[in-house]
C-alpha cells in the first residue's frame, strides 16, 4: 500500500469504513388471502394492535399462516376480542373448556400448525396467535391439497412479543387484540429520497475537490496575512493485495457482529462511528470555509496537547463534536435520522478523499471481491448460519433496541409499517471509490463531461440503486445485496466505455502520480499548468 502526502482528512476514517457495509434493507407487504382457504394461500406481513385494560399499548408484527382466514386491512375492519391462554396451552389436543369470542394465544412446537389451528377452531377461537420460540418468524404452512375449513386468522408473532403478551396475561390484566394486514404503498417515496442522498453523496463525494478548490484571486492580500503551516495529511492508494485483505476483514467482522451481538458491541460501533464522523465533518466544513474564505483560517491558537491551529479549526471542530454529542443523546428520537444521515455522509466524504484506487485492475479486484462479499453474506450466507448475516446484523441488537450506526436512513412516513429506508455506507463507498478515479482520470487526460468516464458511470450508479429497489419489489422485501447491481452498472460500464474508445490498457495500467507530476507544473503564483 503507497501512501502520499496530501492536503485530506487524517488516515483514521478508514477503520470505519470495516464497519460500515451494511447494506440496504425495506420491506413492501402482500394483501391477504381469500375466504375458503387453503395450504397454498399467500402469507402476508400482519400488525397486532392490543389494549391491556382498555389503555391501548404497543403494536406487535407478526406472519399469517397460509392456511389463514382473509384479515382486514386495516384495524377498523378487525374486531378486537380478548386473549386467552387455552387448555393444553399448545393446543395440540381437544380442549377442555370453549374459546367462544376469545383470540387463543399458543406456543410453537408439539404440532403441525394446522392442527393447532383446527383444534383452536373447533373450540370455539376466534383467532390463533403462535408464539414462535425465537426472535425470528417463520411461516406456517402446510401440506393438504384440497381446500381447508379454517375460517379464523391464524398468525404468528416473535418470541419477544409473546413474552410481552403474557406477562400482561399474567398480571391479570384483560388484554384484547386486533389483527389487521395492512399493504404498503406500490411506491416508497422514503426509497425515492434515499435514492437522491445516495446519488447526491456519490457525486458531491467524487467532485469534492473541485467543490472545495481555493480561489486564488485574493492570494496578494493572503499573503500580507499572517500564515499557519497548514496540515499535511495522508493519501492511501489501494493496491490489489490491500483490496483482498480489506473484505476479507470486513468479512471477519461481520461475522463477530453477528456472533457477538449485543448492546455493548453497537455502543463501540457508534463511539467508533462518532469519532469518525467528526473527523469528516470537521475536514468538510474546515474545506468549504477555505474555498469561500482564504483568510478567515489564519489567525492561530494554541492548544496544549494538540499545538498550534486556527481558532476557525477549533471552533468548527468543537461545534461538530457537540452535534456528534446531541446525535447520541437523541439517536432513539423520531427526527435522529437527520443528524445520523449528515454525520454518516461527511464520513463518506472523508474517506473518498482519503482512499484513492490507482488504477481499474485494482477497482476491478475490489469492487469483485466487494460484489461477492454481499451476495454471500446476504443469500448464502443462511446455508451455514441460522440465518442471513448480513441482514440481521443490520437489524441491530432487537433486544436493546439499538442498530448499525453506519447507514444512511430515511423514514417511511406514508407506510403504515412505519420504519425506515436504508442504505448501508458500502454500497456508496466501494462504487464510489471507482467514480473518484475517473474525475482523477478525466481531468488528467483533459475530457469533457461528455467524452469522460464520471458521468456516465454517475448514471449507471444511479441506474444499479434504482435495479436494488425493482428487486426489493420483486422479492417481497427481501434484503438484496445492492453491490449486485450496482458492480455492474458502475464497474461494468467503465470496462465497456473503456472497450468502445480502446483506452482500456490505458486505464488498466494507469498511474495516477506519475502522470499527474508529468502533466501538471506548480508555477510560483500557486497556479497549474499543463
Amino acid at each position: 500500500m503507497k501512501r502520499h502526502n496530501r492536503n485530506t482528512s487524517s488516515i483514521f476514517p478508514t477503520l470505519i469504513v470495516i464497519y460500515g457495509m451494511f447494506f440496504s434493507i425495506q420491506s413492501l407487504t402482500a394483501s391477504a388471502a381469500g375466504s375458503l382457504t387453503s395450504c397454498d394461500d399467500i402469507s402476508v406481513p400482519v400488525m397486532i394492535k392490543i389494549w391491556v385494560d382498555g389503555v391501548e399499548g404497543q403494536k406487535l408484527e407478526g406472519q399469517s399462516a397460509t392456511f389463514s382466514a382473509k384479515i382486514a386491512e386495516t384495524a377498523d375492519g378487525g374486531a378486537k376480542h380478548s386473549v386467552v391462554v387455552p387448555n393444553p396451552s399448545n393446543c395440540c389436543s381437544n380442549l377442555s373448556s370453549q374459546l367462544n369470542g376469545y383470540t387463543a394465544l399458543a406456543p410453537r412446537g408439539d404440532c403441525d400448525y394446522l392442527v393447532k389451528a383446527k383444534v383452536a377452531q373447533a373450540g370455539g377461537a376466534t383467532g390463533l396467535v403462535v408464539i414462535s420460540d425465537t426472535q425470528d418468524i417463520v411461516e406456517m404452512s402446510c401440506s393438504e391439497k384440497s381446500g381447508l375449513e379454517i375460517n379464523i386468522p391464524v398468525v404468528m408473532i416473535s418470541k419477544l412479543g409473546g413474552d410481552a403478551l403474557n406477562k400482561s396475561l399474567s398480571g391479570g390484566g384483560k388484554v384484547e387484540v386486533v389483527v389487521y394486514a395492512p399493504e404498503s404503498p406500490l411506491i416508497d417515496p422514503a426509497a425515492a429520497f434515499l435514492w437522491l442522498i445516495a446519488v447526491g453523496t456519490i457525486v458531491c463525494a467524487s467532485l469534492w475537490s473541485d467543490i472545495t478548490k481555493i480561489n486564488h484571486t485574493n492570494e496578494p492580500y493572503n499573503q500580507l496575512s499572517p500564515k499557519v503551516e497548514e496540515e499535511e495529511n495522508e493519501i492511501i492508494e489501494m493496491s490489489t493485495m490491500s483490496a483482498v485483505v480489506f473484505v476479507i476483514t470486513a468479512s471477519t467482522f461481520l461475522v463477530l457482529l453477528y456472533l457477538f451481538m449485543s448492546s455493548w458491541f453497537i455502543w463501540l460501533l457508534i463511539v467508533f462511528f462518532c469519532i469518525g464522523a467528526v473527523e469528516g465533518m470537521h475536514s468538510c466544513i474546515v474545506a468549504l470555509l477555505k474555498s469561500k474564505c482564504r483568510s478567515c483560517g489564519q489567525k492561530a491558537v494554541n492548544v496544549p496537547f494538540f499545538g498550534t491551529t486556527t481558532v476557525m479549526s477549533l471552533l468548527v471542530l468543537l461545534f461538530c463534536v457537540a452535534f456528534a454529542i446531541f446525535w447520541v443523546w437523541t439517536r432513539k428520537e423520531s427526527y435522529s435520522w437527520v443528524g445520523q444521515d449528515i454525520l454518516g455522509i461527511c464520513l463518506i466524504i472523508a474517506v473518498l478523499q482519503l482512499a484513492q484506487l490507482p488504477n481499474i485492475k485494482v477497482a476491478t479486484v475490489l469492487l469483485c471481491c466487494a460484489f461477492a462479499y454481499d451476495i454471500f453474506w446476504v443469500f448464502i450466507s443462511p446455508v451455514f448460519f441460522h440465518d442471513s448475516v448480513m441482514i440481521s446484523v443490520a437489524a441491530g441488537d432487537s433486544s436493546s433496541g439499538e442498530t448499525i450506526p453506519m447507514v444512511l436512513r430515511f423514514p417511511r412516513v406514508f407506510d403504515p409499517w412505519g420504519g425506515y429506508s436504508i442504505l448501508g455506507f458500502g454500497d456508496i463507498l466501494f462504487p464510489g471509490l471507482l467514480l473518484s478515479f475517473t474525475v482523477r482520470f478525466d481531468k488528467a487526460k483533459k475530457k469533457t463531461w461528455h467524452n469522460g468516464y464520471f458521468l456516465w458511470l454517475a448514471i449507471g450508479y444511479a441506474c444499479g440503486l434504482l435495479l436494488t429497489y425493482l428487486g426489493l419489489y420483486l422479492m417481497n422485501g427481501h434484503g438484496q445485496p445492492a453491490l449486485l447491481y450496482l458492480v455492474p452498472c458502475t464497474l461494468g460500464t467503465c470496462i465497456i466505455l473503456g472497450l468502445v474508445r480502446g483506452e482500456l490498457k490505458e486505464l488498466w495500467n494507469y498511474n495516477n502520480n506519475n502522470n499527474n507530476a508529468n502533466e501538471y507544473k506548480q508555477t510560483p503564483g500557486g497556479e497549474e499548468q499543463a
